[in-house]
């Protein structure tokens, strides 16, 4: 199973811990600090799993907040493989809005003398390590577009710091899907695939073009931009697998892909259908699940 957090800037903190207790048989989540500096430890309360094989979450730069509390806490129970850019957005921090004055419309709440928004809590993983700023740094790193680009909250003057408090008690998976090898052997593999490395120097010249000066010269100004639509097309072009993969929607979700009474919203999702099928980043982690899978398949065997 993979679980696709790029893009996804989290959500509510009730549901990511739901969602982490279908892949672990109880225990704690994230960790809370308040302003006082009492940390509150959170965590599934429900024995069993929905789903106990070959896991794998992916991320890059926009995954924040609760998206990060969960490729944390897969990592940190050694449940699944994080694969993504070299580190998740950062956001370790809650704000409030704290509102002042007389309220004038009730409806949004909004007041005659405006609002400040204040950080009031810091999450942490159950190792003890924050979100804040690190964010999560994946096992598997792949390049993308992103990389380079100066989104994350490290990029933020002034953001807080990231620190670390006392780590919680947890027992890591109990099963072994050879993690350590796959790992290891998939970041070997990335390390001597020319594609990758190309699309990686690309974005990298790229991302440096943005600091250089531009050439007055009309005719180097030409030049330059010329190269730059090149290897914008060929990122793309790395991006995208060769060969399609075979990809279909579940049978509960068929109607909702190819008979969808929003028209606009049918084809909106056989976009993204179509898009998944030459998706590098979805391509190379299913090669990653099938190592663990077969990594799963030899220790049993061999148990038995």
């Amino acid at each position: 199973m993979v679980i696709d957090l790029r893009n996804n800037g989290g959500g509510s903190l009730y549901e990511v811990i739901q969602m982490v207790g279908l892949f672990i048989n109880q225990g704690p989540v994230v960790q809370v600090r308040d302003r006082d500096g009492k940390a509150n430890v959170y965590g599934d309360q429900r024995s069993g799993t929905l789903y106990d094989g070959p896991l794998a979450v992916l991320v890059n730069e926009l995954s924040a907040s609760a998206s990060e509390i969960f490729a944390g806490a897969i990592q940190d129970y050694r449940r699944g493989v994080v694969i993504g850019s070299t580190s998740t957005y950062g956001k370790g921090t809650v704000q409030k809005t704290v509102p002042f004055g007389n309220v004038v419309d009730f409806n949004s709440g909004r007041t005659d003398m405006g609002a400040v928004k204040l950080t009031f809590q810091m999450f942490y993983r159950i190792n003890g390590g924050s979100t804040q700023l690190k964010g999560i740094e994946p096992d598997i790193v792949l390049p993308d577009s992103y990389e380079y680009l100066k989104i994350r909250e490290k990029d933020v003057p002034h953001a807080l710091p990231w620190d670390q408090i006392e780590k919680a008690t947890y027992l890591t998976w109990h099963k072994d899907y050879g993690h350590d090898q796959v790992i290891q052997a998939e970041n070997e593999r990335v390390k001597q695939n020319s594609s990758l490395n190309l699309l990686k120097d690309n974005l990298l010249w790229l991302s440096k073009l943005n600091q250089d000066p531009a050439s007055l010269n009309i005719d180097k100004y030409k030049s330059l931009q010329k190269r730059i639509r090149s290897t914008v097309s060929q990122n793309n072009s790395l991006l995208r697998l060769k060969e399609e993969m075979n990809v279909v929607p579940a049978v509960s979700d068929r109607d909702k892909f190819f008979n969808n009474p929003d028209k606009n919203k049918g084809e909106r999702y056989q976009a993204w259908l179509r898009a998944l099928k030459t998706d590098m980043h979805i391509g190379e982690t299913v090669k990653v699940l099938s190592g663990l899978a077969s990594e799963f398949t030899k220790a049993t065997a061999a148990v038995k």
